[in-house]
């Protein structure tokens, strides 16, 4: 009679569904399917949560070019992505690749673990018990009905922390001032990074202020340095092109093409040389004929100040801002190849690319995924700060790593001094791999007892742009379903859980599949690390927080020899990590003893190509057989500056 009732009055019966799982994870973004598979491996009952209809988030939505910092910072499951990429292209792993293949990569991990994905469901509710959530909504925004999932661990892998809010969660939206947390680089900030040249006139009728500013101008005024706001990092659309004619679709004139709001493009590059599309675009070639186009310079495909209310915003306001993004990208496309006042050479250049037919064919061929650089951040047991970053304060409790520069995107576009200026741009760096806290991933417990936010973390906005790479991402959801794990086995809350258990698991277990793990012995390992003769330290190109050259005018024997220890045993592929600077050795002598027999080897500078934001690769050093004690492998000086960084063991079956 109920179900009959229901049908009557138009309610779908799919209302009461409610479904009930050990873990759930939320957003399918890159995080969300490695920590989906985490938990499935660690055999929990787990579902994803995607309000879209596809994986992977950034990785597969356009970001082929791969923010490492450091490779040293990158482990487990997210190492393991890489390495899949590498396979792929024929690589031992590689850091720049196509979307497609990208998205079918996270598709593999969700088969292999037999994840059930939720797809184009979005939360619309929470229900607590205390500070336990027992369950959330959700509403199908394709069917138009709602149901409910609950579990005893939830995880928010979303870009802009909606279960955490719903949650109630305390978080942070905008810049802190400098003054809150002691920092230097927060808040407001003019400097000169992707900045307007001088001189550029903000007004639609050059000298005339009663004419009104030009689109993308706001009516706003330069606060103090340091001094905290509402506002937001710039969003864009990391761009994926093809020049290759087969695979091509033209660039068209889309909706809503204003070509008004491109015209501090063409005043920017009255002041600039337009050489070449580089000039406006950070136009990086991906492979197969494609791109990761980014932003570049004042003008470029930032929409500076247009995404200050998304965070917090509901589905409807977001939904316009992402619509708005979309037609302001692919009218400036358009507007380059197009308008006249654009040089000739540089529309003949855009008019060899378009839109690849083989990405994103269920989305008309353009990304699924806005790049949300920040949104929400968790305000939790511990704040990452820019001290953090910089090495001055160290936490214990590292269940991660971050290394790249302290990155933060414009946030305002104004007037000063009667010109158009660009204001937030950070680009700070200079500090090595940095652990982070498991308290930065976990709420207050008073706030939430089974939440985990690996994503939208506990962070200030400055620190947020060290930690908000993807691959880092991946790492800290692989520590919060094993994490979420612990907490469920030993019946604790997840701010209770034994971190050094964790810590331990990760490093004993980084597959989640009880393979061997892979050994690494860096140079600064003193106990398994001999140096004879004198080698320069340098801090900055190499993997983990140094590597070695050797120092010139010395006629001293120079070699450093990495003492495999005499309980690795089994079959292993041996690599060399190999920095690549502008003046090194043109050849490097190795030898590798396996206990019985010694191989020699020569790494040619030559032969070493470096492909991605990064600056050296691994070099194979052949497979062997470790039986026993005395294994080593030994670099020797041979003119020139020699390199020596870590070296790395992956076992191969």
């Amino acid at each position: 009679m109920l179900f009959l009732i229901m049908i009557l009055l138009g309610i779908n019966s799919s209302f009461a569904q409610s479904r009930s799982y050990d873990i759930c994870v939320y957003g399918g973004t890159s995080a969300g399917v490695i920590a989906a598979y985490t938990a499935a491996k660690l055999g929990k009952s787990v579902i994803l949560v995607e309000p879209g209809k596809n994986l992977g988030g950034m990785s597969s939505g356009g970001l082929g070019l791969t923010d490492i910092g450091n490779k040293y910072a990158i482990s487990g499951l997210s190492l393991d992505f890489y390495r899949k990429i590498g396979k792929h292209y024929g690589r031992f792993e590689q850091w720049v690749f196509e979307p497609h293949v990208a998205e079918k990569l996270f598709n593999e991990y969700v088969k292999k673990a037999n994840v059930p994905v939720l797809y184009q469901n979005r939360i619309v509710g929470a229900t607590k018990k205390g500070n336990q959530i027992v369950s959330i909504k959700l509403e199908d925004t394709k069917a138009k009905q709602t149901s409910s999932v609950s579990a005893k661990v939830f995880i928010d892998c979303s870009y802009e922390g909606d279960l955490m809010a719903r949650s109630g969660v305390a978080y942070a939206v905008g810049r802190e001032a400098n003054a809150e947390y002691g920092e230097t680089f927060n808040g407001v900030q003019l400097m000169n990074g992707h900045q307007m040249p001088q001189g550029i006139d903000p007004y639609k009728v050059k000298g005339d202020s009663s004419s009104g500013l030009l689109w993308g101008i706001n009516n706003g005024s330069l606060a103090p340095t340091g001094s905290g706001d509402k506002k937001v990092q710039a969003y864009n659309f990391r761009i994926c092109l093809t020049n290759n004619p087969e695979n091509r679709i033209p660039i068209t004139q889309p909706e809503n093409y204003q070509p008004e709001r491109y015209e501090l493009l063409i005043r920017q590059m009255e002041k600039r040389t337009w050489k070449s599309l580089q000039d406006v675009f950070i136009w990086s070639g991906m492979p197969n004929q494609k791109t990761d186009i980014n932003n570049r310079n004042g003008f470029s495909t930032d929409m500076i100040g247009m995404n200050w209310d998304y965070p917090e915003a509901d589905y409807a306001k977001r939904a316009e801002i992402w619509k708005a993004h979309v037609d302001y990208t692919k009218g400036l496309l358009f507007f380059v190849g197009n308008d006249s006042r654009v040089p000739a050479h540089i529309r003949a250049e855009i008019a060899q690319w378009g839109y690849p037919k083989d990405e994103y064919r269920d989305n008309g061929n353009w990304s699924h995924q806005l790049y949300v650089r920040e949104a929400r951040r968790m305000k939790g047991e511990l704040v990452m700060t820019q001290h953090h970053c910089q090495g001055k304060e160290t936490v214990s409790d590292g269940v991660g790593m971050a290394a790249y520069t302290m990155d933060s995107h414009n946030c305002d576009r104004i007037v000063v001094n009667g010109e158009v200026r660009n204001e937030g741009n950070v680009e700070e760096g200079g500090f090595g791999p940095y652990p982070i806290a498991y308290r930065a991933i976990v709420p207050k417990e008073n706030e939430a007892s089974n939440l985990i936010v690996p994503v939208c973390l506990s962070a200030t906005h400055i620190a947020y742009g060290s930690i908000r790479m993807e691959p880092v991402f991946m790492v800290l959801a692989q520590s919060a379903a094993t994490a979420a794990a612990q907490a469920i086995d030993s019946r604790v809350a997840v701010q209770k859980i034994d971190v050094v258990k964790l810590q331990n698991q990760l490093k004993s277990n980084p597959l989640v599949d009880g393979s061997r793990p892979e050994i690494v012995i860096d140079n600064s390992d003193q106990n398994l690390v001999a140096i004879t003769g004198k080698w320069d330290r340098q801090t900055y190109g190499g993997y983990g927080p140094d590597f070695l050259v050797t120092s010139e005018n010395t006629d001293q024997q120079q070699t450093i020899k990495y003492r495999i220890d005499q309980s690795t045993k089994g079959r292993y592929e041996v690599f060399t990590y190999y920095p690549k600077r502008a003046k090194t050795a043109t050849e490097s002598e190795i030898s590798v003893f396996d206990g019985k027999q010694e191989k020699k080897l020569t790494i040619k500078d030559s032969d070493v190509k470096v492909i991605g934001q990064t600056y050296g690769e691994w070099v194979s050093l052949g497979i062997y057989n470790f039986s026993g004690p005395a294994a080593y492998v030994n670099i020797a000086a041979n003119g020139g500056a020699t390199v020596a960084d870590a070296v790395l063991l992956v076992p191969r079956e």
